[in-house]
């Protein structure tokens, strides 16, 4: 029995090897013997909207649901074949790591402050949500000159090639006495930095928790960021820069800065991975929390657009939508839009959660 189960998994895997095979030579223009079933799609230059079009016509031919999201979980002709074709053993470390997911407890969202465009509080961003507003609006005077940075061509050497973007009022706005700190020094701190303090301390706010609650305690930070337009407008000229501008603008000061304000004795870190670097911080931060590293964890991510240089970078790549629109999955699609903001939440183990009854605004599984 158990050689007959082997061979009809063989017999299968090889069946749908075979199709992606023709298919992805097909779509590519190129013969089959061309094709190596262990080369990662991306290599083949499959883009995101073919990758949907192939797992729906998977589905068709299958007959059973399957993820969009199934050419990045299986990235090669033969994980993917191995997968549909109930090969188990195709993927062992995705089981072994759910299951030890499974094992860790979930994770407990008890509080969360955020500041986004259109959006000043999480009521506000709800509230957005719901009734399918749009808060992309053209790039605003006080970060810089559209009319003098946009052409439409993107290869225009030095100009941007969209004029939209997810924008925040008010970021130049802040009480520094209220963190005990300077004006002098708060003039040197990245906006990032600052918002993260005010969000920081609404999040906490929201969970009902007091910030001097937590002193001396083994609370984390996760903090997730990746740029730095303040330190280049604060560097650009050398007789400005004074004492605080190094701690102003240091991404590890950023977490830092919350842990010496709020005397926390927890892991302490800014993670820096693009696009996904406040959903890699949760997940540290999740991390921690499971191996008993901390049993508080303030975890989120924040972006401030002060400079065009970035803009005009991603524009020289194609990566910007001359819209203003993102258009997943469309074949229309033609660039992402950027956007500020910062979100912070607050998270604890379950278990820890109903003990303090504490609120729960939603449970992070895996």
């Amino acid at each position: 029995m158990a050689g007959e189960v082997e061979r009809s998994v063989i017999t299968a895997r090889q069946e749908v090897a075979t199709w992606l095979i023709e298919q992805l030579a097909e779509r590519l223009g190129v013969p089959r013997d061309s094709i190596d079933p262990h080369e990662p799609f991306a290599s083949y230059g499959l883009t995101s909207r073919e990758a949907v079009v192939l797992s729906g016509e998977l589905e068709e031919r299958l007959g059973r649901a399957l993820s969009p999201t199934l050419v990045w979980d299986h990235p090669t002709i033969a994980a993917l074949a191995g997968f549909l074709a109930g090969d188990t053993a195709s993927a062992p470390s995705t089981a072994q790591a759910s299951a030890a997911a499974r094992g860790a407890g979930p994770i407990a969202i008890i509080g969360l402050g955020c500041r986004f465009p259109g959006a000043p509080d999480p009521e506000a961003f709800w509230k957005l949500l719901r009734s399918g507003g749009d808060a992309i609006g053209e790039v605003p005077a006080d970060r810089w000159d559209i009319g003098a940075f946009y052409d439409a061509d993107p290869a225009a050497p030095g100009r941007v090639s969209t004029r939209f973007g997810g924008f925040l009022v008010g970021i130049d706005q802040f009480e520094p006495s209220f963190f005990c700190l300077s004006p002098r020094e708060a003039s040197h701190m990245d906006p990032q930095q600052r918002l993260l303090l005010e969000v920081t301390w609404e999040a906490l706010e929201n969970a009902g928790i007091s910030p001097q609650s937590l002193y001396g305690s083994d609370t984390g930070v996760f903090v997730g960021l990746s740029t730095n337009d303040y330190a280049g407008l604060a560097f650009s000229d050398p007789s400005c820069v004074g004492a605080y501008a190094g701690t102003g603008n240091a991404h590890s000061v950023a977490a830092n800065r919350l842990s010496y304000l709020l005397d926390l004795r927890g892991p302490s870190m800014a993670v820096d991975t693009a696009c996904s670097s406040s959903l890699v911080a949760v997940h540290l931060a999740c991390q921690s929390l499971h191996t008993g590293e901390c049993r508080v964890a303030l975890a989120g991510g924040v972006n401030v657009i002060l400079t065009p240089q970035l803009t005009i970078a991603f524009s020289k790549a194609g990566m910007m939508a001359a819209d203003g629109r993102c258009k997943t999955f469309d074949a229309a699609a033609d660039g992402y839009v950027r956007g500020e903001g910062c979100g912070v939440v607050v998270l604890k183990r379950l278990a820890d959660a109903i003990a303090d009854r504490d609120q729960v605004l939603a449970i992070v599984r895996g």
